[in-house]
């Protein structure tokens, strides 16, 4: 492995996987979070008779872990692309490098 693919290696594609694995790390319990506002949202318009300030407060909570379960998952595909780019750069640095 020549110098060039190594600075590649730790500069681009092990920072990517790291970036991704932080926001998969975060990304699980806010899934979790998200089923059960959703459940909470769920059980409040069944009920006999839900107030509508209640409908809005349990719907800005659902809202919320759903924007944030975005995010997060975003930040996984950013991660993955990163790594993606410098294993990329990695390959072509080496098919460069015999011709």
């Amino acid at each position: 492995m020549n110098i060039r693919s190594l600075i590649l290696f730790i500069l681009v594609v092990l920072p990517g996987f790291g970036f991704a694995g932080i926001n998969t790390y975060y990304l699980f319990p806010e899934w979790a979070t998200l089923d059960a506002s959703h459940r909470n949202f769920m059980k409040i318009a069944k009920s006999s008779s839900p107030s509508l300030s209640d409908l809005y407060i349990a719907s800005a909570a659902e809202n919320r872990h759903r924007i944030n379960c975005f995010a997060e998952g975003m930040g996984v595909l950013l991660g993955f692309t990163i790594s993606a780019i410098g294993i990329h750069g990695m390959c072509s640095l080496s098919k460069n490098k015999s011709n």
